[in-house]
């Protein structure tokens, strides 16, 4: 199974696809477990100078790529927190709408997770720190050890989180 892990934002968009394979051991029964693989992540950023509309326009254009060149069955995506600035907290609802939308329109199963689950998820504790989670992601799955930014590891952890509630 294939997970589009999204951590929404509008100037930043931690956008992740993982597959779960089967891990190889080099035990006598040769059977290592299952193991999520990191297949594609980057953080994809707009411009502050662009309009919001012009910026959502780009994020939803940027998923649909995504969806199309690798096929997900599911999206998982965070649930929005309270912020204190009414503003942010609107367009960051607009773009989950946006992105819900395109992964709806390309037949994906939505997953939604709160920032505690996903911390329950990744670290077994729902009030683990960024670092935390951030370790625990690198542990969890087969990443490349290249720096990764945090918006791209909060949308890989958003997609272990489906695979933990999903139990694929």
């Amino acid at each position: 199974m294939r997970i589009l892990g999204i951590d929404p934002g509008f100037e930043r968009v931690g956008i992740a696809v993982l597959e779960k394979y089967e891990k190889k051991s080099s035990s006598a029964q040769g059977y290592g477990g299952t193991r999520e693989k990191v297949l594609y992540s980057l953080c994809f950023y707009t411009s502050a100078k662009l309009e919001f509309n012009e910026r959502l326009l780009l994020i939803g254009k940027e998923i649909k790529k995504i969806i199309k060149k690798f096929k997900p069955e599911v999206l998982a995506i965070e649930t929005l927190f309270l912020n204190t600035n009414h503003k942010t907290v609107m367009h960051v609802a607009e773009v989950r709408g946006a992105i819900i939308y395109e992964a709806s329109c390309s037949g994906l199963k939505i997953f939604e997770a709160s920032p505690p689950q996903i911390k329950i998820a990744t670290t077994g504790y729902g009030k683990a720190n960024k670092e935390q989670v951030m370790k625990m992601v690198k542990i969890l799955v087969d990443i490349d050890n290249t720096k990764k930014s945090d918006d791209e590891l909060d949308a890989i952890a958003i997609a272990i989180t489906a695979f933990a509630h999903l139990r694929q």
